[in-house]
């Protein structure tokens, strides 16, 4: 597998979703702004992707891979999971639908101090919800295709989701729209069904075989869900913390809203490099893992380690220098105020420093996973979680919704402990002194042309971008020969 090609191009796909992205929540920013609109919007989008990561992109797709690729990627074994994954989807449609008004309670309780947001809450999210039957299905037959070193299709289906949105708001901008919720809602729901139909065609026309069928309970399908049982509580996990720092942030007005446009800028560069990474890994890894052959994984590791740590450690420096000014020229328009500018700006400046904690924990994450190890990733998740949600909730009476970014960066240096040591415990990973070196040598080079930047007036969205493209003209070229020579 030419590693650093798929990775190129899944970063790639990735960063154009994220450009319609960021042009979306800019729409969404100048349409709903920053308060009881976008809240009960954002709130409700929360729920369906919580389970789309639990689901489709988080604990079946790390299990699937390798049993898949062990099972020398029987067509039988995919079939089983796939209409196995279809009757769950179904079920839990069915029962979350029944009982949105608790779900929405527990997810954003501070929602009932305002008359009719709780209510509105509800009937969009219940919406909404119908999205993750379609979202976790696409999420499987991107994993098929992945399986097969086909990564672009899939990485590239998030952007049809933001096409979409993007013109919903631009009806709802133009032309009027006095249920811009319902319009929005309905646009997501379809987003999901067109990318599932999409992926599924394209499996069709590639003859892997899937279709859907009876449910078996076979040995294959038991041990898998076994380990997704294990893998699940730990991704669950991951996600209560979420809802925890939701319903601790939806005490203090704007507060859903700032922390999820926060969230957005600084997994931007994450997404781009770091889930890039993961998704090409899961496959190689699974691969290498397969043919005995430990010493291809500790290659890929470093090699993808280098790499990638030359591209985040620039982003880490740029978002704590830039974070005002780019909040301020992307989203100051319309309904959102100075006020929130100040306040996104700050949560982006804190959390940016979890980057390279994350990007690493994808690294050894992935090749847990690889190894059919699901219980240690599982393990660390609630430990580390665990901090996080403490932190939320010891840290909120004194900074306010500050809480969350803190805790992510602690929960997020934890986690990156525990899953070094476990995987060095297995001998699962190896970083050469090439490697090390060249990070501490990346990082010292982003900082100190961060500290020039930090002197620099920003004035206009103009010198804003020419400041972000003359730093990584700076950056990249003294990076590159770092790799290289070090």
């Amino acid at each position: 597998m030419k590693l650093g090609k798929h990775i190129f191009g899944v970063g790639a796909m990735t960063g154009v979703s994220r450009i319609f992205g960021f042009v979306r929540d800019m729409l969404i920013a100048r349409v709903l702004g920053a308060g009881r609109l976008s809240d009960i919007f954002l709130a409700a989008f929360k729920l369906p992707n919580l389970f789309r990561d639990l689901l489709g992109e988080g604990a079946l797709s790390a299990i699937f891979i390798p049993m898949y690729a062990d099972s020398k990627k029987d067509p039988g074994f995919a079939r089983n999971v796939f209409s196995w994954l279809m009757v769950v989807l179904l079920g839990i449609v069915i029962l979350f639908e029944i009982f949105m008004p608790l779900v929405v309670w527990v997810l954003a309780p501070g929602f009932d101090a305002t008359p009719g947001k709780m209510e509105m809450t509800v009937l969009i999210s219940r919406i909404m919800f119908v999205y993750v039957v379609f979202v976790c299905g696409a999420a499987f037959l991107s994993a098929i295709l992945n399986a097969f070193s086909r990564f672009l299709l899939a990485a590239f289906m998030p952007v049809l989701l933001n096409i979409m949105l993007i013109c919903a708001l631009l009806i709802a901008m133009y032309f009027g729209s006095e249920h811009i919720l319902y319009l929005m809602a309905g646009t997501v729901v379809l987003s999901g069904v067109i990318q599932f139909c999409v992926l599924w065609l394209r499996i069709r026309r590639r003859h892997f075989g899937l279709h859907l069928i009876r449910p078996r309970w076979t040995p294959g399908i038991k041990s898998m869900f076994q380990r997704f049982g294990v893998s699940i509580i730990g991704s669950g996990f991951y996600q209560i913390t979420i809802i925890i720092g939701t319903l601790v942030a939806s005490f203090q007005s704007g507060a859903v809203s700032w922390l999820y446009y926060s969230d957005r800028i600084v997994q931007l560069p994450f997404a781009m490099i770091g889930l890039a990474v993961g998704t090409v890994l899961m496959s190689s890894i699974s691969n290498a893992l397969s043919d005995g052959n430990r010493r291809s994984v500790y290659i890929q590791q470093n090699s993808s380690l280098r790499r990638s740590m030359m591209l985040i450690l620039p982003c880490v420096a740029g978002l704590v220098v830039l974070a005002q000014p780019i909040i301020r020229y992307l989203f100051e328009y319309g309904a959102w105020t100075a006020q929130s500018t100040r306040a996104v700006a700050l949560a982006i400046q804190i959390q940016a420093f979890v980057l390279p904690a994350m990007l690493v924990s994808q690294i050894y994450s992935k090749t847990l996973y690889a190894s059919q190890d699901v219980k240690t990733p599982v393990r660390t998740s609630i430990k580390s979680l665990g901090v996080a949600s403490i932190l939320y909730l010891a840290l909120f009476p004194f900074v306010g919704y500050l809480a969350i970014p803190i805790g992510v960066v602690v929960s997020g240096y934890v986690k990156n402990y525990l899953l070094g040591r476990a995987c060095r415990n297995c001998q699962l990973v190896s970083h050469d002194t090439r490697t090390v070196r060249s990070i501490i040598a990346f990082g010292l080079w982003a900082a100190i042309l961060g500290l020039i930047m930090s002197q620099i007036p920003i004035t206009s969205i103009w010198v804003l971008g020419a400041t972000i493209a003359g730093y990584g003209v700076l950056y990249l070229p003294v990076a590159y020969l770092i790799d290289r020579r070090i």
